[in-house]
């Protein structure tokens, strides 16, 4: 039963987790956390309204003003927004508006609800004046001087009319590559990493010196109105950011007018296909009754208006304890604590275990046996635990130790001073663990795709001791296979069709990352298969000549001297051509397509209409190109096809060359179009 002493501890909880996130710009706990106890908190003060708290946070919007920075009173108070989580929270609130409008249909504007820091700017004669944060929804922090360096948000409006005053109300934000180099530069700097791109954005923004904001890279999207004078008011939200692109204030794209709940849940379902594409974070989208009219009949409840709300993703961080670290052995040796969590949904999945990276990872986080944790889970990504809750540290929590010999093999884990992961040192000679993970990379799809060949077969054929090294898999036979788990004689026979399919005509740099190198990928791979041409010139290459290959620095150089200078190596790669591996070398391997995009980096994004991104990267590779999966300066080209996101974006930033797929092949034919593209790149 819930008391009064209840409600009290879970106000001031919130507004520690409150003032964590908003004013310290460390969030303690995640927002779908946040989200529950909040939700928690109203369902309980309207049960006992005598009890509700004046500091209660359901009475207020975001965190205290920082004393640093001086105050700003909110001309037009800066509300949140009521929140919806399913189908059913949004067609009820497109039932509420259309009762409260007394009406059969609403009309909507829908945009993204961006995962940065809100802000106010203020023009006076189209003049920026003033920017200050939410606050408290009232007071706001007084950040212009840090606004003022973000080279998106104009100091000046477009356009010969401007009105007298105009509050625009927007987020800033940073975007997924800034926030991935600005973590580089501070660990090259030895210096704290930001969680996440909101903290940094908010971080950033809150800086006493304007000159460490000016180099973070931020973005600003409008989507609001505060205070507006001296012109008239649009009718509509969509008229209002229309006009915004008018005046040269930068509003996103991904925004829209529809009907109806049907048209909400359409938008929102349309956006989480595009979300992992997309070069900024979002954690859901915004609805709002289109015209202004409405808004204003419907109007506001304490702290949100009626006319909108917000519709949120499932969440991707969640709380759970972690109830052991254990340790897993990769193909290379890599040894990788893993926590073994009490099960938790999170990103549409339940999650047990989720990656700690490496032991220093564990050391800075503070991670320990027992603690409660922040699990994340975006899209395919592999969970990891991003920080615990020291608040609920429990006292017998332990720290882990990383062992000291191979849980697998038994064989003594080292860790070099210069790297930051320690490995088994059994090699997959004697690392079962290992020898696992080469044959099962040997058989992948990259590499010799040999189909049907997983990891329960490669788990029982290690175990049993049927093979050893990749070459024994060509010398099995239909009985041993058919004898294993979940085998029949004609799924063995399968396996053994795959096999000899898997030898005929096989790619030089495929064979050569199938060997599983290590620091070789599928791009070292072609650039060797094409430096040199032959198998025995790789094997026989010395440091010096690997350091000739494009893109080959010496660590990649030394492993790959060391792979080949190691007996049993050599032994097996003599075994797999000695089991009849038709290699495709030399002039077949350089191929004789038009060399269009030598010394050119091609990036292919979106899907194209007959092309699958393997075939594509093929034919780029062929014509002397090279394939990269980021876009930068560097870039001579960007391939795009149909839900092109955040590459197609930063590519026209960029100034870099679109092309659509017809116009890929045309440049792949023996006569050259007369607009070519990449004239201006050579």
């Amino acid at each position: 039963m819930t008391t009064q002493e209840d409600m009290i501890a879970l106000v001031a909880e919130l507004n520690r987790h409150a003032h964590a996130y908003y004013v310290l710009d460390n969030p303690s706990i995640p927002d779908a956390e946040y989200d529950r106890l909040f939700k928690q908190l109203q369902a309980w003060e309207a049960a006992h309204p005598e009890w509700a708290q004046a500091d209660s946070p359901t009475k207020r919007v975001g965190g205290v003003p920082l004393p640093e920075f001086s105050q700003v009173q909110h001309s037009v108070p800066m509300l949140s927004l009521n929140n919806g989580f399913s189908d059913e929270d949004i067609e009820n609130f497109d039932r509420r508006v259309k009762e409260g409008l007394d009406q059969f249909h609403a009309e909507y504007a829908v945009d993204l609800k961006f995962d940065g820091l809100a802000i106010s700017l203020r023009y006076e004669n189209g003049i920026l004046t003033q920017a200050a944060t939410r606050g408290d929804g009232a007071t706001g922090e007084d950040v212009t001087a840090n606004i003022r360096t973000i080279d998106v948000i104009p100091l000046r409006l477009f356009g010969a009319v401007v009105p007298q005053v105009l509050e625009v109300r927007g987020e800033v934000l940073m975007f997924k590559q800034d926030f991935q180099n600005l973590n580089a530069r501070q660990r090259a700097a030895g210096q704290k990493e930001f969680a996440n791109p909101r903290n940094a954005a908010a971080g950033s923004l809150r800086q006493l010196d304007s000159r460490i904001t000016a180099q973070r890279s931020l973005r600003f999207f409008a989507y609001g109105i505060g205070d507006l004078q001296g012109a008239p008011m649009p009718p509509s939200q969509a008229a209002l950011l229309d006009w915004y692109v008018t005046l040269g204030l930068p509003v996103c794209d991904k925004r829209a007018v529809v009907q109806d709940a049907a048209g909400l849940l359409e938008f929102f379902r349309n956006i989480g296909l595009q979300r992992a594409g997309l070069p900024y974070d979002i954690d859901g989208v915004v609805y709002k009754l289109n015209q202004f009219d409405l808004q204003q009949k419907l109007g506001f409840v304490s702290r949100a208006p009626r006319f909108a709300i917000a519709h949120k993703f499932p969440a991707e961080e969640a709380l759970t304890t972690l109830e052991e670290i254990e340790v897993q052995v990769g193909r290379t040796g890599a040894i990788t604590p893993v926590a073994r969590l009490a099960p938790v949904f999170v990103g549409g999945v339940t999650v047990t275990n989720a990656t700690l990276h490496n032991e220093d990872e564990v050391r800075r986080k503070d991670i320990r046996i027992g603690d409660t944790v922040i699990v994340r889970r975006a899209g395919d990504v592999i969970p990891e635990v991003v920080a615990h809750v020291p608040e609920r540290r429990p006292a017998d929590a332990r720290e882990f130790v990383m062992p000291q010999a191979c849980p697998v093999c038994g064989s003594p884990i080292e860790r070099p001073e210069e790297e930051a992961i320690a490995r088994c040192s059994g090699g997959w000679q004697r690392c079962k663990a290992q020898k696992k993970g080469a044959l099962i990379h040997f058989a992948s799809r990259r590499a010799m795709d040999i189909e049907g060949l997983g990891e329960q077969l490669v788990e029982q054929l290690v175990e049993k001791n049927i093979i050893n090294t990749p070459a024994d898999l060509y010398k099995l036979g239909v009985a041993k296979l058919a004898a294993l788990e979940r085998m029949a004689e004609k799924s063995a026979q399968n396996i053994l069709s795959a096999l000899a399919a898997s030898k005929q005509n096989v790619n030089l740099a495929r064979f050569i990352y199938a060997l599983g190198i290590r620091h070789v990928g599928e791009s070292t791979a072609k650039a060797l298969a094409r430096h040199f041409g032959k198998l025995e010139a790789v094997q026989a290459a010395s440091a010096e000549e690997l350091l000739q290959v494009e893109d080959i620095g010496p660590v990649v150089a030394a492993s790959i001297s060391a792979f080949f200078a190691d007996p049993i190596n050599c032994e097996m790669v003599e075994q797999l051509r000695a089991a009849g591996i038709a290699l495709k070398e030399g002039e077949g391997e350089r191929d004789n397509t038009p060399q269009v995009f030598a010394g050119k980096t091609v990036v292919l994004t979106g899907t194209l209409p007959t092309l699958t991104r393997d075939a594509a990267a093929g034919m780029i590779e062929k014509a002397g190109g090279k394939v990269s999966s980021s876009v930068s300066k560097k870039t001579s080209l960007v391939v795009a096809g149909s839900d092109a996101g955040s590459k197609l974006a930063k590519a026209q930033e960029l100034g870099v060359a679109v092309i659509d797929e017809a116009q890929f092949l045309s440049l792949l034919q023996p006569v050259q179009t007369e607009q070519d593209p990449l004239e201006n790149e050579a």
